[in-house]
């Protein structure tokens, strides 16, 4: 699976539309849009910190933290 794939899986599962999901990121939403459309390679340490997030946030709203 190609980067660009598992970061569109990745946003994906957090029921974030791409708007949403660069916000909650910090990323311009143009930067973002270009990750998905294929025109800037989206940084592979940086999807794996992405992913860390939001299974971190995942486990915590899990046992009922914020």
């Amino acid at each position: 699976m190609s980067l660009k794939e598992e970061l569109i899986e990745l946003r994906l599962s957090t029921g974030m539309n791409k708007a949403q999901f660069a916000r909650y990121f910090g990323i311009p939403y143009r930067t973002y849009q270009e990750w998905e459309l294929g025109g800037r390679r989206v940084p592979e340490y940086l999807l794996r910190l992405m992913a860390y997030k939001i299974e971190v946030e995942k486990l915590g709203k899990e046992r009922g933290e914020t």
